[in-house]
């Protein structure tokens, strides 16, 4: 069977893309799939990424293999900053978009589902000149995209939505955060359900789930 990969972007830094991306994995793998993380992108780090730590923690594993192998993360910048392109520049080095590809591919052939965590949302800059939305379609991924209920994530969720569709991006998922838990959800119940209409309406194909706090 052939294996596929999945982006995962959302529409900010805070969109909660690892707790999500983890979720996820967590499902696929309960409904029998071989299922594995990446960070292709770790910023803020040194020899390790702290988004493959809370994957593992949640979806029970420990650390993989392909952990130890460095597949998983296979780039790492110690700048703590949202932008890749900036923390490439201040570890001064490019970032190798080469060393990523193949360490997604192995991945790939290792296992039936990749899902692929990026850094930010989707129109942050890897370099000066080549966008987070750039690489997507043109690796041609499917992509999951992480929304929630937060203040003006109806605003960021369309126009991520008006770039995903300009691009051409294949919209496979769209998942729905509830984490961290609010106590007045008048705010997000709202959200969900114009995001869910507005998603009938224009992307019928692309499937809609709500992640819930995990206990």
């Amino acid at each position: 069977m052939k294996s596929t990969i999945y982006f995962i972007s959302g529409i900010d830094t805070d969109a909660g893309k690892s707790y999500c991306t983890a979720w996820l994995a967590r499902q696929l793998s309960q409904n029998g799939q071989r299922v594995i993380t990446q960070k292709f992108i770790q910023t803020g780090n040194v020899g390790h990424s702290e988004d493959i730590d809370l994957h593992r923690r949640i979806m029970g594993t420990g650390y993989l293999p392909e952990d130890r192998e460095g597949l998983t993360m296979p780039e790492i910048f110690s700048y703590p900053c949202s932008p890749p392109h900036l923390a490439a520049r201040i570890d001064r080095r490019p970032i190798d978009f080469d060393k990523i590809e193949r360490a997604t591919l192995e991945l790939a052939r290792r296992y039936d589902t990749v899902l692929v965590e990026g850094a930010g949302g989707l129109m942050v800059p890897l370099t000066e000149d080549y966008l987070t939305i750039d690489y997507i379609a043109e690796k041609q991924y499917p992509l999951v995209f992480i929304t929630s209920g937060k203040l003006g994530s109806i605003n960021h969720t369309l126009l991520s939505l008006e770039a995903i569709k300009n691009r051409g991006i294949t919209l496979h998922t769209v998942l729905y955060n509830l984490y961290p838990t609010v106590e007045d959800t008048t705010i997000q119940e709202d959200t969900q359900q114009f995001i869910q209409n507005y998603l009938a309406k224009h992307f019928p194909e692309a499937k809609f789930e709500v992640v819930p706090e995990i206990a």
